[in-house]
């Protein structure tokens, strides 16, 4: 069986989630809804399609979600049974009708080939449930390794809804905290697959919501998605560096080099550098970081 995880808190769009559900042509599957304590009520529509399809729901008295997306993420998935694979799908995405369907129909070349992690095509979709994107397709086998750097160079695109996990690796290994948990779900995919093979199920959509509502979509945070950038970076390069050839772990260096120079004045940032960089001996890099640093500091004060 595969658990269907809604962390919920914006009802907005939650009734097209609840329906893409409901017209699942495979119902082996269950789903548990984690209310976020959120101020607007999901029982009405929770009473509307409980009898669609296997559900549990719990209303959480405090509201995580504020302040770690991550920690509301672990125990919502803390309500789940003995499903061998979870989904973690956000309350305004909808899955097409044979996503399901598609996934036991693979599920034997997924056990045999001993995937942990399973993603399906996507597409973007607006407030009015109107395509904005074309479908994102992947090869059907595809290193973990090689997905991110395809990500990187803009190559594709990725957001939790899309997969499905392996539970024991989740449930091992655990989402790692990052600030909004941007970039946790990427981490996920590499740490969840041990950094192997990801499969994947072209022939089923999931349809990822652009509104303005939601954490992707917003403009005004920026500054603490640089930071997950950052700490996402770091992660990679102090944690798995082996998983890396010299190119790719010197495009990590230049990302979060990038993630540096777009907030200069952190000090977080620079503790962070020296560690990393004095730790694997890149001395030079170092200091002409440094000097690429203090140079567009002073370029921009000659600039006022």
């Amino acid at each position: 069986m595969i658990a269907v995880v809604i962390p919920y808190y914006k009802i907005a769009f939650f009734e097209s989630t609840l329906i893409s559900l409901k017209n699942q042509t495979d119902k082996r599957f269950k789903v548990y809804i984690g209310n976020d304590a959120s101020p607007d009520d999901p029982k009405p529509l929770i009473e509307r399609y409980e009898n669609s399809f296997p559900l549990t729901y719990t209303e959480f008295k405090s509201n995580l979600g504020g302040k770690s997306l991550i920690k509301q993420w672990e125990r919502c998935i803390d309500q789940i049974s003995d499903e061998k694979w979870i989904m973690i799908l956000g309350d305004d995405d909808t899955l097409s009708e044979n996503c399901i369907e598609t996934f036991y129909k693979n599920l034997k070349t997924i056990e045999n080939q001993q995937i942990n992690v399973v993603r399906f095509a996507t597409k973007i979709i607006n407030e009015k449930n109107e395509s904005v994107s074309d479908v994102f397709r992947h090869p059907q086998m595809e290193s973990s390794v090689d997905f991110l750097f395809r990500k990187l160079n803009g190559g594709t695109r990725s957001s939790l809804s899309e997969y499905v996990f392996s539970t024991h690796n989740v449930q091992q290994n655990k989402f790692k905290e990052l600030p909004l948990a941007w970039h946790s779900d990427t981490l996920g995919v590499l740490e969840f697959s041990e950094f192997g093979t990801v499969f994947t199920i072209n022939d089923a959509i999931v349809n990822f919501r652009w509104s303005g509502q939601n954490i992707t979509s917003k403009r005004e945070d920026m500054v603490i998605k640089n930071s997950a950038t950052f700490d996402f970076y770091y992660y990679l390069l102090n944690a798995h560096k082996k998983h890396f050839n010299a190119t790719q772990q010197e495009t990590l260096y230049n990302r979060l080099e990038r993630s540096f120079l777009d907030d200069k004045k952190n000090s977080y940032f620079c503790v962070k550098l020296i560690k990393i960089y004095f730790r694997n001996s890149k001395f030079r890099s170092f200091f002409s970081l440094l000097h690429k640093a203090i140079s567009q500091g002073y370029k921009k004060q000659t600039s006022l």
